[in-house]
């Protein structure tokens, strides 16, 4: 029944409610905004997340959004000293012949936490309760973060999740209408210029200037490659 000591006992939210069960069967989505909490580091979310099990709140649908590096489980990409991006997307795409089983098994993460859900168990998780979840289930703890992102009313994150417009196109992030929350708000300067900055070395402009330097050479969109030369002389 409805509370008797908060708003939503008295007609008018009732009648918020009705238009708002409207709005949903003509097909428009709910207005009810997502949290999206931003920390600086990962370790801070552990933080958050461990007081917020101590609240009330426990049990409110979330979930953490972080690299592969913190959530991947196959067994030969997470051991990996390589880039652990490009090989995850190499066994989606199959390009040696070879898939991602956990990846085929994200749904079961997102079947867990529902059922959880539906008994009242459900509770505030950290990463690492995440990732022994994948592998007890066989299944991507990094994508089932990301579909659980749909159901979550909390999205914990680091924050160029937020601020980095690439991460945020390819995390399916839409700021739009929602509450967002930074921890620690001072760091924000610091990680905005992160977001736009770009690290090289030597020897990596070396090479991208042997290339560049065969691009011209045989006459491969020589107009387009000579600029690029220039400035990789002009660096190195």
């Amino acid at each position: 029944g409805p509370c008797t000591e908060c708003s939503c006992s008295s007609g008018k939210e009732i009648g918020k409610d009705a238009s708002n069960t409207k709005k949903k069967e003509n097909g428009d989505q709910s207005l009810i905004p997502k949290i999206f909490f931003g920390t600086r580091t990962h370790k801070q979310i552990s933080q958050i997340t461990r007081e917020l099990k101590r609240t009330a709140y426990s049990n409110v649908p979330m979930t953490i959004l972080s690299s592969r590096d913190y959530t991947c489980i196959h067994p030969v990409v997470s051991n990996s000293s390589s880039n652990r991006n490009e090989m995850c997307v190499e066994l989606l795409e199959g390009k040696h012949g070879k898939s991602c089983l956990y990846y085929h098994g994200v749904h079961k993460v997102s079947e867990h936490h529902a059922l959880q859900s539906a008994h009242g168990m459900c509770q505030a998780w950290d990463i690492e309760d995440l990732v022994s979840l994948g592998k007890k289930l066989r299944a991507c703890a990094y994508f089932a973060a990301r579909e659980l992102m749909v159901g979550a009313d909390i999205v914990f994150c680091p924050y160029n999740y937020l601020l980095d417009p690439q991460i945020r196109e390819s995390m399916e992030i839409n700021l739009k209408g929602q509450v967002v929350i930074l921890d620690e708000a001072h760091n924000i300067e610091d990680c905005a210029r992160e977001s736009v900055s770009y690290g090289v070395t030597e020897s990596q402009l070396r090479a991208a200037r042997e290339e560049l330097d065969f691009m011209v050479n045989n006459n491969i969109r020589q107009k387009d490659h000579e600029p690029l030369r220039a400035v990789c002389y002009s660096l190195t």
